[in-house]
């Protein structure tokens, strides 16, 4: 096992994309006269639903894809995930700034969307087609024995 540097290289540059995610908050927040929730402003909503979403998917799918690397997907695998869940991350506030139902909102919202749920799936799928389920099966049929050969053992104790 090997520590996932490309995930590393990858989460740094979203990290970059999530201080300017953050900043634009903020900086809506001041000129808005708006500390706490949204102060009616659609911008500042749709900035803050963009940050939001961000921290919402972005540490799941990438410690997934970590755990990836670190179990030895190959890297040009690493690197399709994580250039997907970049693009997605840029697909997003491009489409909540953008009018509804204009191509530029479906383009965003549809393909980030599409991307990260379609990241959530793969790498979970992945992760769960590499565990060990005949050892697991094997080890719970036998406990499950145990169990049973073990309140037999009991019963014929008590009804002696």
């Amino acid at each position: 096992m090997h520590a996932p540097t490309i995930t590393a290289n990858y989460l740094a540059v979203l990290a970059l994309i999530y201080s300017a995610l953050a900043l634009e908050v903020i900086r809506l927040r001041r000129s808005s006269k708006a500390p706490f929730s949204d102060g009616g402003n659609e911008s500042l909503r749709s900035a803050i639903r963009s940050h939001g979403n961000f921290m919402e998917y972005v540490p799941i799918i990438a410690l997934m894809v970590a755990f990836l690397e670190m179990s030895g997907a190959s890297p040009l695998r690493v690197h399709l995930l994580m250039g997907a869940l970049v693009l997605s991350r840029l697909l997003h506030p491009l489409g909540m700034y953008a009018a509804p139902g204009s191509l530029k909102f479906r383009i965003g919202r549809g393909g980030s969307i599409f991307l990260t749920i379609g990241l959530l799936i793969s790498t979970a799928l992945t992760i769960l087609s590499r565990l060990p389920w005949a050892a697991f099966a094997d080890e719970i049929s036998d406990q499950a024995i145990a169990t049973i050969e073990f309140f037999q053992v009991i019963h014929i104790i008590l009804t002696l």
